[in-house]
């Protein structure tokens, strides 16, 4: 099937724009290639510092004939999704001892929970962990005496900073490893319907507490479909991580197969060989729409619009909002996995999964089917499936049609004719919205605008009744620079019930909203940010805004607001505290939004 035109053009402007970037990038990679991966030009010092704890592999390090893989990972035993990484180094490293090589723990790599801190101070540091995890894994492969690389990653900022280093070290091959979902508690609606009687005060704290323990029982990623889960899917659709790989449970003897399958792999790319295949081959142009088509096809997490900018920057790729919105304009929705529909995950995966999203994008000619992947080249690969033979895993063709079309659909009876993810520009800045779980009549809303400086005060508005008829509800002073650009997750519950009650309504903020947001408009990561001069900062109660996703307009009617007077709230609360301190230096670095709200200049 011929590549899909504006797929085509998309692809073609970003390979442009990128032209200068991209260039002097491969060429630093070239370089890296020329000075190393090669442990020889270490001097005697330096190596046996390398080697001394390493035991039985001391004399495989010190021939030099044999590659060495590099280690890092986000283990601990906070994270559900990193917890089952305790016993990955350890199994890696037998592996690749098997196989005539040797591999090392490089570095661990800081892992916040998102989960943990929705609401909480520590929210703030949440977005400058990604920018953190990309320096740690540097200071890590710094060391220079590694051949190929095993990320070990999953969950929001985690997996992006890891793509940032990959990136960075892209002279290295790279294969990325997940630990799976944990199994299915009860439903995300029901858990849902929980958090709206909690927040109406119809059910208590202790009635909260079990729903929440009921959904987030085990190890394993939460299994609704966020940031984390976005991840998986963005590592295989780009060719990072092992086909069928994202969705398979902990614990289980094919998780197993699939981490020493690829630590093998990892072994066998390396320049040491003949199947050298670096990660600056693999993140390429088009690997980067791939995963912009990925995320548009299965209705993935709005953070991804600031991570795939960040690590595509990381790679000398210069992409652009109006990118997504082009590519939305044609990529139909394929999956209906909470919250944009009832099933979680492990459904999501039983009814076909990502194999069988690949397969139907790829029969419409709606991804690059040629891009180097750690298999090589093409993705036909990652339409099959992983299976246990004996103790090992081989693959198999995938389905070629769901198993569940309430779950998975196909290009020709999608669930909705364009992708999850609009682009909204305008007289208040530029912002993106996630629509696919949001219905079509809540997508447009004109109406007057109430103001808030933070996520507390529109909540004691709800609670004080203060919200009786259609309304755009302003967040501003939550961007980057503000305070570290948190989650506004605790805003999902009230706005929810209050489109219950039939009111209108529609969420303005320069911050984010968790991946899960769900049926509520939302207008996010506006820029440029309030607190840098943006037009949020102009506003005032009872300016009428326009909220339009289907044109991909937003906009104050009052031409003339941005003429006003501007007194900017006092935000030097927001230096101190639970470790904010610490990354004052990253508010002052950190870039824009619809940059990637990154602190590196690539």
């Amino acid at each position: 099937m011929a590549l899909n035109k504006v797929i085509s053009d998309v692809t073609d402007a970003i390979i442009q724009r990128s032209e200068k970037s991209r260039r002097a990038y491969l060429d630093r990679m070239e370089a890296a290639r020329g000075e190393g991966p090669n442990r020889a030009h270490l001097t005697c010092g330096n190596q046996a510092h390398a080697y001394a704890p390493m035991g039985q592999d001391k004399d495989t390090l010190v021939e030099a004939t044999a590659g060495n893989v590099g280690i890092i990972t986000s283990y601990n035993d906070m994270l559900s999704a990193h917890q089952p990484f305790s016993t990955y180094p350890d199994l890696i490293k037998e592996v690749v001892r098997q196989n005539g090589g040797t591999a090392q723990v490089a570095a661990g790599v800081p892992a916040m929970c998102d989960g943990v801190t929705q609401g909480q101070t520590g929210m703030e540091l949440s977005l400058f962990s990604r920018d953190a995890i990309a320096m740690s894994a540097g200071i890590g492969l710094s060391h220079n005496v590694f051949d190929s690389s095993i990320y070990l990653g999953v969950c929001d900022k985690i997996v992006p900073g890891l793509v940032i280093a990959a990136a960075t070290f892209g002279h290295l091959p790279a294969v990325f490893m997940s630990a799976g979902p944990m199994p299915s508690g009860i439903t995300n609606d029901e858990k849902a319907r929980v958090r709206k009687e909690f927040a109406q005060g119809n059910v208590g704290r202790e009635e909260l507490m079990a729903a929440e323990m009921a959904s987030y029982h085990g190890p394993g990623t939460c299994t609704f479909y966020g940031t984390a889960n976005t991840n998986q899917m963005l590592m295989e659709i780009m060719g990072l991580q092992l086909p069928g790989s994202s969705f398979v449970n902990p614990g289980t003897d094919l998780r197993t197969a699939l981490t020493k399958e690829g630590a093998k792999l990892a072994l066998s790319i390396t320049d040491l060989g003949n199947k050298y295949t670096p990660v600056s081959r693999i993140l390429d142009e088009r690997a980067y729409v791939n995963g912009i088509v990925g995320l548009m096809a299965t209705g993935g997490s709005t953070n991804l619009l600031i991570h795939i900018l960040a690590m595509a920057r990381a790679s000398g790729i210069i992409l652009d909002w109006d990118d997504f919105a082009k590519v939305s304009e044609v990529i139909p929705l394929l999956t209906k996995v909470y919250p944009n529909g009832l099933a979680d995950v492990n459904h999501f995966h039983a009814a076909g999964g990502l194999g069988l999203v690949i397969r139907e994008l790829l029969n419409a000619g709606l991804v690059h089917d040629d891009t180097t992947t750690i298999l090589g080249k093409g993705l036909e690969d990652f339409t099959k499936d992983p299976i246990l033979d004996g103790a090992s895993v081989t693959w198999r063709q995938g389905p070629q049609k769901s198993l569940n079309n309430k779950i998975v659909s196909s290009v020709e009876n999608p669930f909705q004719a364009s992708g999850g993810l609009a682009s909204l520009n305008g007289n208040l800045g530029k912002g993106v919205m996630k629509i696919s779980a949001v219905a079509p009549e809540r997508r447009s809303l004109t109406a007057p605008v109430r103001i808030f400086h933070d996520q507390p005060s529109v909540i004691a508005a709800f609670r004080a009744n203060e919200f009786t008829k259609d309304v755009v509800v302003v967040v501003r002073y939550q961007g980057p620079q503000s305070n570290g650009m948190p989650e506004l997750h605790g805003l999902t519950p009230c706005l929810t019930v209050l489109q219950d009650r039939g009111i209108n309504l529609a969420l303005v903020t320069d911050g984010r909203m968790s991946g899960a947001s769900g049926k509520v408009p939302a207008v996010i990561h506006v820029s440029p940010e309030a607190s840098q001069g943006g037009p949020l900062a102009f506003l005032k109660d009872g300016d009428i805004v326009t909220v339009n996703a289907n044109t991909g307009e937003m906009f104050a009617h009052d031409e003339t607001f941005f003429t006003r007077d501007v007194d900017h709230p006092d935000l030097s609360g927001n230096e101190f505290g639970v470790g904010r301190e610490l990354f004052n230096v990253f508010r002052n670095a950190v870039g824009r939004a619809d940059t990637g709200a990154s602190i590196f200049e690539f």
